[in-house]
């Protein structure tokens, strides 16, 4: 069950200025840890700590692949690349320079198989959340992941 509340744009410049939006309640982040032993208890032979090696280590070797300009496709998950943040574009490619005229990189993710829109949406089921509802703890930077929706 997807929970929502709903928030009102306030944003005066926008087309959709007072309109309602549904945003999803996100009541707990899983770490990687809890994500290794929560796959540990679904009939594997594999330890909670193989889980989170082999986790851990698709997390850097993913990084690396990417830096290395590759895209990464896990089936039924997503394909991750990297994108560039522009930060302006320059009058020709003459005074164009990396300093200047890129941000930095972002990571992308699409949805692949089981997890694309399409897919979801047949099996998704949303509530409107209660005023009882517990928001979001913060991670590590202090954010709510419902911050950012």
């Amino acid at each position: 069950m997807i929970l929502y509340v709903l928030k009102q744009n306030k944003n005066t410049a926008s087309k959709a200025y007072g309109k309602y939006f549904a945003y999803p309640v996100i009541e707990e982040t899983i770490s990687l840890d809890a994500l290794a032993e929560h796959m540990s208890n679904h009939n594997t032979p594999y330890s909670k700590g193989a889980i989170k090696g082999m986790l851990t280590d698709m997390v850097s070797c993913i990084k690396e692949l990417l830096l290395e300009g590759k895209n990464v496709k896990i089936a039924d998950l997503a394909i991750f690349s990297l994108g560039i943040k522009n930060n302006g574009g320059a009058a020709s490619e003459d005074t164009f320079s990396v300093s200047k005229n890129i941000k930095g990189v972002k990571l992308r993710a699409r949805a692949t198989g089981e997890l694309i829109t399409r897919s979801l949406n047949m099996v998704a089921s949303l509530k409107k959340a209660s005023a009882t509802t517990k928001p979001a703890a913060p991670d590590n930077t202090g954010n709510t992941d419902d911050e950012n929706p």
